[in-house]
């Protein structure tokens, strides 16, 4: 197979397996299948932009995932006007002392001479600013946790349209990148990976348990919506008659008037489903494409080519005058701020925010095997791997439920070995996907569609 035929066969390939899922299951399970794919793509180009084209590990994605839907919760979700006249006034002064503090210990750090004075200026620096926290932030986080936790117990966001957050999540996940950078990219490459992994813990636990931020583990739910309510559809005119014409003929078919009714009913609730759902397909996949055509002009321009270069011959790119700390840190910036949009993106579609959900499996070993088994290097390929990999991710279940149904159907209804192939029926999957990692790094190392190399 030529290099030019292997990323239409691939989606072609994709797609059927998309319609034989829309066929066979429903066009609801379909659609919603791909608008996770569309999320997990943008998260592998971002993981993709990072190791593909600078060589970059960075075993933190779940941590930039929950900062995006973090920052989608505190952009959308109605500001919790109580908290904030008991107790909001705490936090802010608490944030205060602690950017204030970070700055004078930077001024002290960079413009005292004296290692002993240095060191001791900093030392009182932060213990000030821990007193002075502990009298404000204490208090304050006490009271608004205590503010109807059933519903609330935060302080709620901005009231905005949750697109906003989008944008706003790549601004969020780039500064924390930048700080993160600053500190790890001078480190090798496997110390790299365990410093993103901790820091990545480190943001979930503070997510989980911070209740006054992000109401931890109680959840947030009731997000608002950038694509129309299927109740509000359902009672739509103009939907009803496009429902109508559409389904005409089946429609006609029904001899009683009471019968087309209950039919039509019927085909407004499912049609209501698909509809919310084929608005999420054009706004993620608007999103996915211009992600795609920016990232493929800059790695096409000169700037690209010095991080390729960079990615292959560190020492060589250094002995021409190249920065590569600078390089690193932006490509680093540039990646998890992707990755962060692609949080918000799908704290959006679950309409709620989950911190219990964000596990490393889930957001940083899929994506790392979407980037490998689509194609290190190349973000056509990150694409398919995101939508094949997430694909095999779903459909592995129920499939692995009806194998062992067909293993156990020779047994006993009670039969232990039986209930044991059932039991495990749902972890298969597991086994599956890693599979598939050694399936894909045995015959194609290089991915289903690997990185092309341009030779002028």
């Amino acid at each position: 197979m030529t290099d030019n035929l292997r990323a239409p066969l691939a989606f072609a390939f994709m797609g059927i397996l998309l319609a034989i899922v829309g066929f066979t299951q429903s066009w609801s399970v379909s659609l919603s299948i791909i608008n996770l794919c569309l999320i997990s793509s943008i998260m592998a180009i971002g993981v993709n932009l990072q190791w593909g084209y600078g060589g970059l590990f960075n075993a933190g994605v779940m941590g930039f995932t929950a900062l995006g839907g973090l920052t989608a919760v505190l952009v959308s979700y109605d500001p919790v006007y109580e908290a904030w006249d008991k107790a909001g006034i705490g936090i802010l002064i608490s944030a205060i002392i602690l950017i204030l503090s970070i700055t004078l210990v930077m001024f002290a750090y960079r413009n005292i001479s004296s290692p002993q004075f240095r060191n001791t200026s900093i030392v009182l620096i932060i213990i000030a600013a821990l007193i002075g926290i502990n009298n404000f932030y204490g208090p304050s986080i006490d009271v608004i946790e205590s503010i109807n936790p059933a519903k609330t117990g935060f302080l709620g966001g901005l009231g905005l349209p949750i697109v906003f957050s989008w944008v706003i999540a790549a601004f969020v996940a780039g500064l924390v990148a930048w700080v993160i950078g600053r500190i790890t990219l001078r480190l090798r490459s496997d110390y790299l990976a365990i410093a993103t992994l901790g820091i990545s813990e480190i943001v979930i636990a503070i997510v989980k348990h911070e209740d006054w931020l992000s109401r931890g583990v109680k959840n947030v739910s009731g997000l608002d919506r950038p694509v129309p309510y299927e109740i509000e559809l359902q009672q739509s005119e103009w939907f009803i008659n496009l429902v109508e014409r559409i389904n005409y003929a089946t429609l006609n078919s029904v001899q009683t008037i009471s019968s087309r009714q209950e039919l039509l009913n019927d085909l407004i609730i499912v049609s209501s489903g698909v509809f919310v759902k084929l608005c999420y397909v054009g706004l993620f996949l608007s999103v996915l494409l211009l992600i795609f055509y920016l990232s493929h002009l800059a790695l096409n321009s000169p700037w690209g080519r010095m991080l390729r270069a960079i990615r292959d011959n560190e020492v060589a790119a250094s002995a021409m005058g190249k920065n590569i700390f600078a390089q690193h840190l932006q490509i680093f910036i540039i990646g998890s701020a992707i990755i962060g949009i692609a949080g918000a993106m799908l704290t959006t579609l679950d309409g709620q925010f989950t911190p219990g959900s964000y596990r490393p499996l889930r957001f940083t070993f899929i994506i790392w095997l979407m980037v490998i088994v689509g194609g290190s290097g190349n973000n056509l390929g990150s694409i398919f791997g995101g939508f094949f990999v997430w694909f095999i991710w779903i459909e592995a279940e129920p499939l692995s439920i009806g194998f062992m149904n067909l293993l156990a159907s020779g047994f006993e209804y009670d039969n232990p070995i039986r209930m044991h192939l059932l039991g495990s029926a749902a972890h298969l999957r597991l086994f599956i996907m890693g599979l598939l990692l050694l399936l894909a790094l045995r015959f194609m190392p290089r991915g289903v569609i690997p990185e092309r190399i341009q030779k002028k």
